[in-house]
């Protein structure tokens, strides 16, 4: 699509100002018009202006009318006294939403190719990945990678879109060293858990070990070792405890002649003074050997039954005389062993769970791994089937590359080569250049310019500085 007619009136410096398609050179002095010219097809295309007055001084309403050779016809009239007129037809039916459908038509580096030299690389590599066209969606990203992957700017180029993916700034690559830093430090936290935990350590055999049954074991042992303990002593002290017996015994008959006898003595001392009482007292005496004997019965049975009683108990524990008393020893052992088992118990399930967790996060990362090296293979395989608008265009992390070598790295004319590829980025756009200032450039780069656009079939329209009082068109 080309430029057929451009019609200015009255706007900026221009009162006005026609001219066909063809490619032309405005050359004169500051302030003859060149730039106005230049900026008047920018407002005719974006509606936009940098400089405070659009309207001619001295004029209400000013006009840029353009049309092309596809039927488009972009009329603008800015007005100081009521609204700004404007129309964009496509073959005679009006455009809706015309802003719109001017931006699919052209790149802003139309307007400007040569800012495109000035840039830093990375607004420059921005704008060549922007060129090649590969259809893709946020169902594409979930696609490959199974999410929207967070902290991207997916207003940017496919290509962008992945080296930032890929980057070790990027969300995966942090995420990933997270991962790892943790795994390295559950697998110190295992190493550690590991070195107070038994070689061959079975956490299931002491989780089901019983201590019950075997403190129950030594609980019967020492009972056990008590009443034999116990049995021994009573018969050693058997015939002790006899001989105390018989010595009670005895000491309670001696009391009881002693009694007696004092007794006696005492009546025979009262018979012989109280003749009186003499029968009552022989009558009493006369009882007094039953009486003692009864009370000897006594004493007599008593001693059998201690003696019975203290035999009996004897016999109880007779079956443990014999017996050899067992030693815990073992048991206690164990049962220590036990305890010490079962006391790493908790510490060995940490240990697994820290395993698994270990072995979870090594899944995780490995997975944000093969992420990243798929976000660093599809640029490979995205340019295999991409649309590429420039010639020996190639993508290497990210950056694009000219012929193998970076943007910085190219000559001034290669430089200016790539600026007019760059700009036309759209081959079914509107097919024209707009350089202002081309005496900035020198006359073999910017003969290299005019060529180069030529050589696309672009139109041209260029200003450059002279000492020319008067506004003069060079067509080329």
């Amino acid at each position: 699509m080309k430029i057929v007619k451009i019609k200015i009136k009255n706007l900026f410096g221009i009162k006005e100002y026609e001219a066909d398609g063809r490619s032309i050179e405005l050359t004169g002095k500051n302030g003859a018009g060149k730039t106005s010219v230049i900026d008047a097809i920018r407002y005719a295309l974006t509606n936009k202006s940098d400089r405070e007055y659009i309207v001619r001084n001295g004029e209400t309403e000013g006009e840029i009318l353009i049309e092309t050779d596809n039927g488009i016809r972009i009329d603008r009239k800015p007005r100081t006294q009521q609204t700004d007129y404007k129309s964009v037809k496509h073959n005679g039916m009006e455009v809706g939403s015309p802003e719109t459908f001017l931006k699919d038509i052209f790149t802003t580096l139309q307007l400007s190719p040569v800012e495109f030299m000035a840039m830093d690389k990375k607004q420059q590599n921005a704008i060549i990945l922007d060129m090649i066209e590969y259809d893709w969606s946020l169902q594409t990203i979930k696609e490959w990678f199974g999410e929207i992957v967070p902290d991207i700017n997916y207003e940017q180029n496919i290509l962008q879109v992945l080296n930032d993916i890929q980057s070790e700034k990027g969300y995966y690559f942090m995420k990933r060293q997270d991962i790892n830093r943790d795994a390295r430090n559950k697998r110190a936290f295992i190493e550690e858990i590991a070195e107070n935990i038994p070689e061959g350590y079975e956490a299931e055999k002491w989780e089901k070990a019983s201590l019950n049954e075997i403190y129950t074991e030594i609980e019967r042992i020492r009972k056990e070792n008590e009443t034999i303990d116990k049995a021994l002593q009573l018969i050693e002290n058997r015939n002790n405890k006899v001989r105390k017996f018989e010595a009670d015994k005895e000491i309670a008959i001696a009391a009881l002649d002693r009694e007696f006898d004092t007794r006696a003595n005492q009546i025979d001392r009262d018979i012989a003074s109280l003749k009186a009482q003499i029968k009552a007292l022989e009558t009493e005496r006369d009882g007094l050997a039953d009486k003692k004997k009864d009370k000897l019965s006594v004493i007599e049975n008593q001693y059998t039954a201690a003696v019975a009683k203290y035999d009996a108990e004897v016999e109880e524990y007779k079956e443990y005389v014999g017996k050899e008393k067992k030693s815990t020893l073992e048991l206690s052992e164990k049962a220590a062993m036990v305890e010490k088992m079962k006391s790493h118990i908790n510490e060995y399930h940490r240990m697994v769970n820290l395993q698994n967790e270990v072995e979870d996060l090594l899944a995780e990362s490995a997975d944000l791994t093969r992420k990243i090296e798929k976000a660093r293979t599809l640029p490979g395989e995205i340019l295999e089937t991409a649309t590429i608008p420039i010639k020996g265009l190639t993508v290497k992390d990210g950056v694009p590359l000219i012929n193998g070598l970076p943007v910085s790295n190219l000559s001034d004319g290669e430089k200016l080569d790539l600026c007019i590829d760059v700009a036309i980025q759209k081959p079914n756009g509107l097919q024209i250049i707009l350089i202002d200032g081309v005496e900035k450039l020198s006359t073999d780069l910017r003969t290299k310019l005019y060529e180069k656009c030529k050589s696309k079939g672009l139109q041209f329209i260029a200003t450059r500085t002279t000492d020319d009082e008067d506004l003069t068109v060079v067509e080329l």
